[in-house]
């Protein structure tokens, strides 16, 4: 009897193995991975450099694991067996408390090149007489501790921005207090890891109150809901694909006139809102048309004459919207793309009243952006 059940068992598992074998070899392969947001590995090429270095199976063994059939069932299977099991980090992803996903904050390392290079950055405008400002913005991380399992060992991101503040020797707008003592929820989204615009509204009256600006109230400004179902960043690496998504919220200022210039694409538009991305997994990019190296915004209706030089990461997408009211003229550099530096670019346009660097605590460290600010 027990020699059936084994011959019974070897039968059934070799069964599944020619199933699998025959999805793999007959299914349909996908290039792009909504759940994951990545593009997959496509059919190995053959050169014979690679088949010696050894890159050819490694292209063979990634190609596997990505074409693997129901491989997205097996991924969220393996996320859910082993959160049963008590894991609350899986891909320096925590599963946290009220349904939230935060991204680990890891040491930093490049504090001091950084550092540096936003010093370097400030002495290069001391001739024109201008004080650029430094906006570092704490994520979920820090302004959600409380939220984070309980084993975390927690580190404090904004030492490591008051570091920067003092050596950087540029004016700081610290916006940490506003966003850890507002009592409303949602700050951030649950399961992407930018801050959303209720956030990034906090950000704004700091920015506005640091800047001598009076901040335009949330009531006066036109509310809508642009996508519905958001599944950010940390949903496609935590491999948690149970989790619900999200609205995206975003404003506008109806006595706003604007003309936004892609200097990439030469195209123009009177938003800062591409509603195309709500139909697409990278939701968060329809806040200024996702990457572009430069934008160009000017307001004919702005509250002032001043011109802001804006460089930043992907945080001050959202913010954007409620800066525009305040002047005639933004320039948003993304200086992971743009290569001609802001710096000469600003000698270049005497116009410029302000410079404001703002990028998010988490991403900082390894931020190709800021460490080439000149």
């Amino acid at each position: 009897m027990e020699k059936r059940i084994r011959s019974l068992t070897a039968l059934i598992l070799a069964g599944m193995v020619l199933a699998l074998a025959a999805g793999f070899m007959a299914g349909k392969k996908q290039t792009f991975s909504e759940n994951e947001n990545r593009y997959l590995a496509g059919f190995p090429h053959f050169t014979w450099e690679r088949a010696v270095s050894g890159a050819y199976m490694e292209d063979w063994s990634s190609y596997l694991a990505d074409q693997f059939p129901f491989r997205d069932f097996f991924v969220g299977a393996k996320t859910g067996m082993e959160y049963a099991l008590g894991k609350r980090e899986i891909n320096q992803v925590f599963f946290a408390g009220d349904g939230y996903l935060i991204e680990e904050y890891a040491a930093p390392v490049n504090t001091d090149r950084i550092a540096d290079a936003l010093h370097n950055f400030a002495e290069e405008l001391e001739s024109l007489q201008l004080d650029p400002r430094l906006m570092l913005v704490p994520t979920a991380y820090h302004v959600y501790r409380e939220k984070l399992p309980a084993h975390v060992s927690w580190r404090d991101q904004m030492e490591t921005a008051q570091t920067l503040y003092d050596a950087s020797g540029m004016v700081p707008i610290d916006c940490s207090r506003a966003l850890l003592t507002c009592e409303e929820e949602g700050l951030y989204y649950k399961t992407d890891h930018h801050w959303t615009t209720l956030g990034a509204y906090q950000g704004y009256r700091v920015f506005c109150e640091e800047m001598g600006l009076e901040p335009v109230d949330r009531k006066e400004l036109t509310v809508q809901t642009a996508a519905e179902d958001f599944k950010g960043t940390l949903y496609s690496k935590s491999g948690d694909y149970t989790r619900p998504g999200e609205a995206i919220t975003i404003y506008t200022n109806p006595a706003d006139r604007l003309t936004v210039e892609y200097r990439d694409t030469g195209e123009k538009t009177d938003s800062l809102y591409n509603l195309d991305y709500a139909q697409q997994k990278d939701k968060y990019s329809l806040f200024l048309d996702n990457l572009h190296p430069l934008v160009e915004i000017t307001n004919d209706t702005a509250q002032t004459d001043r011109e802001l030089v804006l460089i930043k990461d992907s945080y001050a997408n959202s913010i954007v919207p409620f800066l525009v009211s305040h002047f005639k003229k933004i320039y948003v550099f993304d200086t992971r793309y743009y290569k001609e530096g802001p710096s000469a670019f600003i000698k270049e346009h005497p116009g410029v009243t302000d410079v404001v660097l703002l990028y998010n605590m988490n991403t900082l460290d390894t931020d190709t952006g800021i460490r080439g600010v000149y």
